[in-house]
């Protein structure tokens, strides 16, 4: 099975034929999709200019979605390494016990659903790279807030889960994403549960 690095050859590629370039930019997002495989797909047709279901689409617009998609890898990859460099010297410490962003960082492990959103066709407009660094801001900064940590919306709407699952959580009604609970006050939180229903969260 071909890497994420190796897809992106492909897309590259222009002895290739369209249709298999947008593929492999199709199967880079089962190695990195930080809002989920669909809405990403989405936000990457939409910044980049093509059709969600153009199978010949302007190859230049898959490279400049690609690009896109790489340089939030890259932020991320970066993360990782800078998270499991503090988590080996917290440990050397005698530093064990679990927080919010470790959950959160096991959650998000491989890239995917680091930034999820409550329907495929809601997400930030923002560069990938720039919701990304927001997020982890939030998190690592450790401090409950009222607003959205993406885009600073102070409405929220909560997502409930598969019939029999618990709630899957509160979600911007400005941009759509999910935030994570740990990093929202109870008072937001609060708000959210008084407002249910992802059909809220996605026509807000």
């Amino acid at each position: 099975m071909a890497g994420f690095r190796a897809l992106a050859e492909q897309v590259r590629n222009p002895r290739l034929v369209t249709v298999r370039r947008r593929t492999a930019l199709r199967k880079c997002l089962e190695r990195f999709a930080p809002y989920g495989h669909r809405a990403t797909w989405h936000h990457l047709c939409t910044r980049a200019g093509f059709a969600l279901q153009d199978r010949d689409p302007d190859p230049a617009r898959l490279v400049a979605a690609l690009a896109e998609l790489e340089e939030a890898r890259a932020l991320w990859l970066a993360y990782e390494e800078e998270f499991a460099a503090r988590r080996r010297r917290e440990k050397h410490h005698g530093i064990r016990q679990p927080s919010a962003l470790d959950a959160w960082h096991r959650r998000t492990w491989g890239g995917y659903d680091i930034v999820p959103c409550a329907s495929p066709q809601r997400h930030p407009a923002a560069h990938l790279s720039e919701v990304l660094r927001r997020m982890i801001a939030a998190m690592e900064a450790g401090r409950p807030r009222r607003d959205c940590p993406v885009c600073g919306g102070t409405r929220f709407a909560w997502v409930p889960g598969p019939d029999g699952c618990p709630a899957v959580g509160p979600a911007c009604r400005e941009c759509g994403v999910l935030a994570p609970a740990s990093v929202l006050t109870p008072e937001a939180l609060h708000t959210a549960a008084g407002m249910p229903g992802a059909q809220a969260a996605a026509a807000a």
